[in-house]
C-alpha cells in the first residue's frame, strides 16, 4: 500500500515541496501530526491563520452559514457580503469593495479596476516593485519582479514596469503623466519581510500627487491587523487608493476583496467584471467572525505586542550571534530574521524541536504567528531559535 506521500508524487504536478509532516488535526497555536507530535505554528498557512486552527467562533460561523445556504449566485443579494462589506468599508475608510475567491484574482481585479478608471484619461503605465511577489496568475506575475516566478511564462502585459525597490532615484526616474498606477507591498512577503523606506513612501505621495497615478497597496500578507494595524501603509504614511487583503481574511476559507477609494467608486458598471464564487456567503460569514474578533475582541492590539516581545527576543539574539544575524525587520506578526547562511537547514532543525516556521528568499526566517500566540509561546520560539544558533 503507498503511503499519503508516495501517492502524492504520482497524482498531482509537483509544483509543491511537501513538508515530510503528515497532519491530522489542528487547534489554537499547534499542529498534530498522525505520530502524535504537536509543532507550534508560527508561520500559520503563510498568514492566512490569524485566530490560528479551529477557533469557535469562526468554526460556529461556518456551520450556521451552511445550514443556511452554501452557495447563492451573485446575482442575490446576501446578507453575509453585506455585512463583512459595511465592517471592511468602515473600518478602513474606503467606499467600495469587490470580493474575491483569493489574492492573485484580487490583484487582477484591482488591475481592471486602475485600467477602467484610466482609459478615458489617456493613462496605462502601471509599475510594480523589484523584489515583489503579488501572485501567480498572468496580471500578478507581470507585476511581481522575481525571475523564479516569471521564467518561461512569457510575455506579460505589456507597460508593465518595475522600480528598484526603495530606490528613489529609479522613481523619480520611471514615473511620470502617463503613469496610471504603482502597485506596492508596504511589507514584502515572500520577498523577505522587506519594510518600504519612509525616504520611497514621500517621494512616491508627492510624484502622485504631482502626475495623478493611482497606487495600489497590496495587503494580502501584512493586512487585517497583522502588523498591530489594519493596514501596513499606515505605518508609512501612505494614502492608497485601492487597497487588496486576502489569506487572513476568510479565517481558512478562500477569500480575498479589492477596496477602493471614493474616486474610484464609478470606475466599474454593470457586467463589467464579475465572478462566480468570489464572496461566498460561507467564507463571507467566517470573514466576519474573523474581522469580530481581531478588532472588537483586541487581537490587532494583541498582534502588535506579540511583534514587540519576538522582536526584542530576535533583537537580543542578533547581539549574541552576529555573524549569523544580520537583521531583524518587520512590525506585529510580520517578522523576518536575516540570517548570513541559508535559512533552511534551521527551519529543519526548529521542525524537529517542534517549532513550525518558514524561510524565504533563501536567507530569511519569516514568523506569521497567529494573534493568539501566549507569551509563553512567544519565548519558546525565541528560545529554540537561540539553540539551534548556538549549535551552528
Amino acid at each position: 500500500m503507498p503511503t499519503l506521500f508516495e501517492q502524492e508524487q504520482s497524482l498531482f504536478f509537483q509544483t509543491y515541496k511537501r513538508l515530510s509532516l503528515d497532519i491530522v488535526g489542528g487547534q489554537g497555536c499547534y499542529l498534530t501530526d498522525r505520530q502524535g507530535k504537536r509543532y507550534l505554528d508560527f508561520f500559520g498557512g503563510l498568514a492566512v491563520n490569524a485566530l490560528g486552527y479551529n477557533h469557535p467562533r469562526v468554526v460556529k460561523a461556518i456551520k450556521n452559514q451552511a445550514d443556511q445556504y452554501i452557495h447563492l449566485s451573485n446575482f442575490f443579494v446576501q446578507e453575509p457580503q453585506v455585512k463583512l462589506a459595511e465592517k471592511l468599508l468602515s473600518l478602513s475608510g474606503f467606499a467600495r469593495i469587490f470580493f474575491t475567491n483569493s489574492g492573485t484574482e484580487a490583484i487582477e481585479g484591482a488591475i481592471k479596476l486602475v485600467r477602467k478608471w484610466g482609459a478615458p484619461r489617456g493613462k496605462k503605465n502601471l509599475f510594480g516593485l523589484s523584489n515583489s511577489f503579488h501572485g501567480r496568475t498572468m496580471g500578478a506575475l507581470s507585476l511581481t519582479e522575481r525571475a523564479k516566478y516569471r521564467e518561461g511564462y512569457e510575455p506579460f502585459l505589456p507597460l508593465t514596469g518595475h522600480i528598484r525597490f526603495n530606490d528613489v532615484e529609479d522613481l523619480r526616474a520611471k514615473v511620470n503623466d502617463n503613469t496610471l498606477a504603482v502597485f506596492v507591498e508596504p511589507i514584502q512577503g515572500e520577498g523577505g519581510v522587506n519594510v518600504l523606506s519612509r525616504e520611497f513612501c514621500t517621494e512616491l505621495s508627492a510624484l502622485q500627487a504631482k502626475h495623478g497615478f493611482l497606487l495600489v497597496a497590496d495587503e494580502i500578507q501584512s493586512g487585517m491587523g497583522r502588523t498591530g494595524k489594519l493596514f501596513g501603509y499606515e505605518h508609512l504614511g501612505l494614502h492608497p487608493d485601492v487597497v487588496v487583503v486576502a489569506k487572513a481574511i476568510g479565517g481558512g476559507l478562500p477569500l480575498g476583496a479589492f477596496l477602493g477609494s471614493q474616486a474610484m467608486a464609478s470606475a466599474f458598471t454593470y457586467g463589467v467584471h464579475g465572478t462566480t464564487f468570489g464572496g461566498n456567503p460561507v467564507a463571507c460569514a467566517a470573514g466576519l467572525a474573523v474581522v469580530e474578533e481581531i478588532i472588537d475582541g483586541g487581537l490587532m492590539t494583541r498582534a502588535g505586542a506579540i511583534g514587540e516581545r519576538l522582536c526584542a527576543g530576535f533583537e537580543d539574539l542578533q547581539k549574541r550571534y552576529p555573524a549569523l544575524v544580520t537583521e531583524v525587520r518587520g512590525f506585529g506578526c510580520m517578522l523576518g530574521v536575516q540570517l548570513s547562511m541559508e535559512g533552511q537547514p534551521v527551519v529543519d532543525r526548529l521542525m524537529e524541536r517542534g517549532i513550525l516556521v518558514n524561510c524565504t528568499n533563501t536567507t530569511v526566517l519569516r514568523f506569521l504567528p497567529p494573534y493568539i500566540a501566549t507569551d509563553e509561546e512567544c519565548n519558546r520560539v525565541v528560545n529554540e531559535l537561540g539553540e539551534v544558533l548556538r549549535s551552528l
